[in-house]
Order: C-alpha cells, then structure tokens, then sequence
C-alpha cells in the first residue's frame, strides 16, 4: 500500500534539489524580494553599450533616470491579483522593485538611448567629445 506520509515532507520533497539550488545561487545574498539586474557593458570607441538582464519586467515597468552624474535602472513587478484567494502549494516568483545606479561621467547624457527586448534593456551611452583646442601663433607688430 502507498505510503500516506506527503511526498514532500519525505527526504526533502521533489523541491529539494531547486531549493538548494537557488541557496547556492547568484540570488544569495542580495534583496530577498527580487533579484538585481546583471549588466555587461562594452566600449565601441564612440559610446559605451550597456546591457542588463531584466527577466520578467513589461517595458512599461522599467524607469530610467539620469540626475546629474548618475543613470539609475529600476523596476517593479506587482503581485498579480483578480480578487481571488490563491492557494499556493509553492511560490517562487518575487514581486517587488529592484535599482541599480551607473556612473555616467563623460557620456553625453543628452543622446542616450534605450531598447527593450527580450528581457534585455540595452542602453547607448554616447561618449563625450571633447573639442580640440586650436591653437595659433600670433604675431607681435
């Protein structure tokens, strides 16, 4: 005959391993209620291309700010609700904000642009030219 204890509570359940996982993870230690965004970022010479994992996020959830020297990515996902009690065996998926702050020093902050897609935010951060200065000799009379 089956065996009435539940099958998670026998040797760690069929969650175990995930648990485990996700306890060895880049999710540790940071914000329990969501995890920070990951971004690489790339000289082209001209500008600096910055790229950052957003997973989950509608476009319309995302921010981006820039106050004076600093570029600030954020982000909430709302808890989805219709009115009705859940009742969740297991819930796993985070809902809240997350921030993260660049330094933007020498980047045109004017001519940045953003895109979104596939749960990648790509930023085009445009280099600051600095102009030549021209010089020249002036004669005495």
């Amino acid at each position: 005959m089956f065996d009435l204890v539940p099958f998670d509570s026998r040797s760690g359940g069929v969650f175990d391993y995930f648990d485990r996982m996700l306890n060895n993870s880049f999710f540790s230690g940071y914000d329990a209620e969501c995890a920070p965004c990951r971004a690489d970022i790339l000289d082209q010479g001209d500008k600096f291309v910055l790229k950052a994992d957003m997973p989950g996020f509608r476009k319309e959830d995302i921010k981006v700010d820039v106050s004076g020297d600093m570029l600030t990515l954020s982000a909430e996902r709302k808890e989805e609700t219709d009115g009705e009690k859940k009742n969740f065996i297991r819930r796993e998926r985070k809902y809240g904000t997350l921030s993260r702050s660049f330094d933007i020093q020498g980047i045109d902050a004017e001519k940045i642009s953003a895109a979104y897609q596939d749960g990648v935010l790509t930023l085009d951060l445009p280099k600051i030219v600095e102009s030549k200065t021209s010089s020249r000799k002036i004669e005495i009379h």
